[in-house]
């Protein structure tokens, strides 16, 4: 017999995080906890992570389905969780919490033996030239070799001036460079911007136009002189729909956040699909704290895809868990020998 519990968490940026939907000074997550009543020194923990304006999760009814999901949690696959992936994640990555001992180990790899890392993007957050610029020294003073830049934010010319910056010391075969518009482009400048962006060799752009606009996103996918790679355009959609929107629009790849997908499994599900057409795909992590983080990162080592990923957030805030992850030479490592910490939070 099963009991469960779920506690709000507020996480504060260590310095805020621009993106195109605004400047993020704190985060909310739920923590889902469940237990054996017969064991109840053994607590299996989820993260129900979510972004506003961005998860699509309901938020109004967020706790509320919550509190059913907490009193119906021996007949869970009863309660109608498809409106929220966050608690569809929180869930699954609980209940595999709890069957592996409460240790948070949920794929012994090579990577939870602490034997191997996960090659890991370092994200440049949006902001003024300077500090953007800052942000760009710090990530190749760390070894960083392939870097992402959220863009759309600050003067279309002033970002193109950092990327030439970057260029400048180090070429494409020394430094991968992705940029993510968060779908900041309108449909008459895209291509133009994105001829311009290549001029500095980038390896790919995120979501150049909104989502929902697959005829036009497959028309730049086209004739784009980029590799575009869809995110916010993959939240939301039923099976079929994942069929259909990668059969449109052909991007080169798709990023995967499980917590605004529904989950681990169900992100297999995109995986699987994309690499039915032969569409190539990442890992990101959604602002999650290292309990969200750590999931995702260990499922991430079972798919030993070589790419880096988009799995450096757990340094973001200033009251995360203490947890085994850490980052070494752009790399996201799991201490086998250290201990979590899931009571510290302010």
């Amino acid at each position: 017999m099963l009991q469960a519990d779920f506690k709000k968490i507020t996480l504060n940026f260590k310095r805020p995080g621009g993106t195109s939907r605004g400047v993020l000074t704190t985060k909310d997550s739920w923590i889902l906890s469940v237990w054996d009543v017969d064991d109840q020194s053994v607590v299996g923990m989820g993260e129900c992570s979510v972004i506003y304006g961005l998860s699509p999760d309901p938020m109004s009814t967020y706790d509320a389905k919550l509190e059913e999901l907490v009193s119906r949690i021996n007949d869970y696959s009863g309660v109608d969780l498809s409106d929220y992936p966050s608690i569809q994640f929180g869930l699954e990555t609980a209940l595999s919490d709890l069957q592996s001992g409460g240790r948070k180990l949920l794929y012994p790899t090579l990577f939870t033996r602490g034997k191997k890392g996960i090659p890991i993007n370092g994200l440049i957050w949006m902001g003024e030239f300077g500090f953007m610029r800052q942000q760009i020294i710090e990530k190749l003073e760390a070894g960083y070799d392939c870097v992402k830049l959220k863009i759309g934010a600050i003067d279309f010319d002033k970002e193109l001036a950092l990327l030439k910056m970057i260029r400048k010391d180090f070429g494409k075969t020394e430094l991968e460079l992705r940029v993510d518009a968060n779908g900041a482009f309108s449909t008459a400048e895209a291509l133009e911007k994105l001829k311009r962006l290549s001029e500095y060799h980038i390896h790919s752009i995120e979501q150049p136009l909104k989502q929902h606009q697959w005829h036009e996103m497959a028309e730049l996918c086209r004739l784009s002189p980029i590799d575009i790679a869809l995110d916010e355009e993959l939240i939301g959609l039923n099976d079929h729909e994942v069929v259909s929107m990668l059969d449109t629009i052909k991007p080169k790849y798709i990023i995967l956040k499980p917590s605004l997908l529904g989950g681990l499994r169900r992100s297999n599900y995109f995986i699987e699909q994309a690499e039915k057409q032969g569409v190539g795909w990442w890992v990101t992590s959604a602002l999650e704290s290292n309990i969200g983080l750590n999931a995702i990162a260990q499922w991430t080592a079972t798919l030993n895809n070589p790419m880096p990923q988009g799995l450096g957030t757990g340094q973001l805030y200033a009251n995360n868990f203490t947890s085994p992850l850490y980052i070494d030479k752009a790399q996201l490592f799991y201490n086998p020998n250290a201990v979590w910490v899931t009571d510290n939070q302010q």
